[in-house]
């Protein structure tokens, strides 16, 4: 049996990292010998990116409604709020390991922490200097509620970087981390141009997102072209300038969707329905001409 401590190698002629068992996700991303993707510590360990299942973000209350029921949610780490699901911090189990993929999956059962039961599986893999994630959930419960997928990758933040992406709409951010309100894009923070990333703490979802964007770095000569279909929400997150990270992430849903309208997004999967996402970024040398 494969220990938790112990991250499975995960490599390409081009890319170079790890998958932990632990949280599903990925340590360090290294792409022609650049750290692309910088493993940051937390409660699942230090990760560069990981599952988003059976959906993303807080739940405001730590519940939700639905058919005229209640459904309690707790806290899940040190935020108040349940946050991310459960996949990141879970235990993976090792459906298949070779050294260019790797199969995972993950079983979860009501509890008084959540009223969830799904399976979920996720498939990681590199080819050249591509990275792919797939992520799958089933509802295995009895009940239908509602799902979304997503990653929360961390990508290197530098003075310089740049954050390109073709969307429509920007939610303000209100107590609790959650979000407020839908309004114009900021001029500060436009991903449509060429945007660096402003110098104050950054925590707003975009929604009408193609599923398209790009980040460069020019000081390194290196660039990603993410592509994540049928996610058309992306939340951006970077406590600070120094903090050496930023988080694009990719969501099918609106973060605090259980209290949106038409639940912002989460599909409302019955008993036995399932849905999949899948998400991949593709590193390119820009210094090479």
């Amino acid at each position: 049996m494969t220990s938790l401590s112990l991250p499975l190698p995960l490599a390409s002629d081009r890319i170079d990292t790890s998958v932990s068992l632990r949280g599903g996700g990925l340590g360090a991303v290294r792409f022609d010998g650049v750290e692309v993707m910088p493993a940051v510590g937390g409660v699942n360990g230090d990760l560069s990116c990981f599952p988003l299942v059976p959906f993303g973000n807080r739940v405001e209350f730590n519940r939700f409604e639905l058919g005229g029921k209640t459904y309690q949610l707790s806290p899940n780490s040190s935020d108040p709020l349940y946050l991310h699901g459960d996949g990141w911090l879970r235990a993976w189990a090792v459906q298949e390991a070779q050294e260019d993929r790797i199969k995972l999956s993950l079983r979860q059962t009501p509890s008084a922490g959540t009223p969830y039961a799904y399976s979920a599986e996720q498939t990681l893999s590199v080819s050249g200097a591509l990275l792919s994630l797939s992520l799958f959930v089933r509802n295995d419960g009895e009940e239908a509620l509602p799902f979304g997928l997503g990653q929360h990758p961390f990508f290197l933040r530098t003075q310089n970087v740049r954050v390109e992406a073709n969307v429509t709409g920007y939610w303000t951010e209100r107590a609790g981390h959650l979000p407020d309100a839908r309004t114009a894009l900021p001029d500060d923070l436009d991903p449509r141009g060429d945007a660096t990333l402003p110098d104050r703490f950054l925590n707003n979802a975009f929604d009408g997102w193609d599923g398209a964007a790009q980040i460069r770095w020019p000081d390194r000569g290196v660039s990603a072209i993410i592509t994540a279909p049928d996610h058309s929400v992306a939340m951006l997150y970077s406590p600070s300038a120094e903090a050496g990270f930023f988080c694009w992430e990719p969501m099918t849903h609106l973060p605090n969707g259980h209290h949106l309208p038409e639940f912002g997004g989460l599909r409302l999967l019955e008993p036995g329905e399932a849905m999949r996402s899948t998400i991949t970024i593709d590193f390119r040398r820009d210094d090479l001409g």
